[in-house]
């Protein structure tokens, strides 16, 4: 038994994959961890069975539709919030000492902002946050302290571990892998010409559509390579995408020496989850250890940008620098929502997601992102061009 406090956590997107894994992990260590605060979007039942389970102080529904008309009798001794404002009041909550913030889209900034300001140490599972607002949150983090923002994706995750042996030691190179989906060995056009049931049969990783489908066109790994460039402070030219069949490096950082140093593991978000909630100690997650008898090969590849557009789109913008990024998250955003969700003449192909997000950036054009308010307005401007392109 640990004679350690324990780390009181509120988790902002819990009925999520995200979410429901850091309560798996959490439950398994409940010596070391309370939930003090859930929220969700509109999985309410979801959510009731998670309040149930875990008995937060706080609880909470963003989407505005729900009241206090809609939770069960038993669960109504406890604050409850609803509409947007549930998010920033969680993560402001003043009994959490971390916050993990897991849901999906631009409502994950100003999450992030809040639980910064508020000195709460950030979980971070929200790539739009960094993606639309690097310059806001870096700067917010670096207000708050040291290993106050604590990277959640896999990757990045990864690369936060290897740095921990740079003894100051400035990185030369990341080498940020990836699954390359499920069109890794198609052709250009037969790509361009998928539909959602295609993408969304991911190889190797059981996510959200959205991510899936990021993962598909490989708009995840180029929000990745945005988010690198924030976190780890390094130029867009230090960044190399592998394509990485097996996901088990899961990334790794170059040294001056040429010394590469990689972290591998099964292919198990709850060891970044975990290891963000826990940090800096280790604690098991309950999964399959690494069997490295059991590995055949490991191989490695460069992208194809041609194939993917998605990654010299997201160069392109990190050039650019103002709000390009941004615009570039929030138009990929709708178009993977009408991919999603579309029907008879509203479908829409592969194919269609790149020229969307191509042609916004074009349209839009360059924007300032020095304040809050400017990354919003982009982001506004960029949604209307695109939900326009569709039409």
């Amino acid at each position: 038994m640990s004679n350690q406090p324990k780390q009181r956590v509120a988790i902002l997107g819990s009925t999520g994959s995200i979410g429901t894994q850091a309560l798996d992990v959490a439950a398994r260590h409940a010596e070391r961890f309370q939930i003090v605060a859930l929220v969700a979007h509109s999985s309410a039942q979801a959510l009731f069975a998670q309040v149930r389970a875990f008995d937060p102080p706080f609880a909470g529904l963003s989407d505005p539709r729900f009241s206090m008309d809609d939770v069960p009798p038993d669960l109504r001794a406890r604050r409850w919030v609803f509409g947007e404002n549930a998010l920033t009041a969680a993560a402001a909550l003043p009994e959490a000492h971390s916050v993990l913030v897991s849901v999906v889209g631009m409502c994950g900034l100003n999450s992030v902002l809040t639980a910064l300001a508020n000195g709460k140490r950030v979980l971070l599972a929200n790539k739009e946050a960094l993606v639309a607002g690097g310059e806001l949150v870096m700067r917010a983090a670096a207000n708050a302290g040291p290993d106050m923002l604590l990277p959640v994706d896999s990757e990045h995750c990864a690369i936060f571990q290897c740095l921990q042996g740079a003894a100051g030691n400035p990185l030369s190179r990341i080498w940020l892998t990836c699954s390359g989906g499920p069109f890794r060995t198609w052709t250009k056009a037969d790509i361009d010409a998928a539909g959602r049931e295609q993408a969304l049969n991911h190889p190797t990783w059981a996510m959200g559509q959205k991510i899936t489908v990021d993962s598909a066109t490989l708009f995840n790994k180029a929000l990745e390579m945005i988010e690198a460039r924030h976190l780890f402070h390094v130029e867009p030219t230090q960044i190399q995408v592998l394509i990485h069949p097996q996901s088990v490096v899961h990334s790794a950082v170059e040294y001056a020496d040429g010394a590469v140093l990689a972290q591998l593991g099964t292919p198990d978000m709850r060891l970044p989850i975990l290891y963000a909630m826990a940090y800096p100690q280790r604690l098991p997650t309950g999964g399959a250890p690494l069997d490295p008898f059991a590995l055949t090969q490991l191989t490695f590849a460069p992208p194809d940008p041609a194939r993917f557009p998605s990654l010299r789109l997201a160069q392109e913008c990190l050039a650019a620098g103002g709000a390009a990024c941004c615009v570039l998250n929030a138009a990929n955003e709708v178009a993977v929502s009408r991919f999603l969700t579309g029907e008879g003449d509203r479908r829409i192909n592969v194919g269609k997601i790149f020229a969307v997000v191509e042609e916004t950036l074009a349209r839009v054009g360059h924007l300032p992102a020095d304040t809050l308010a400017q990354v919003l307005e982009a982001d506004a401007k960029a949604r209307r061009v695109a939900e326009g392109l569709l039409g």
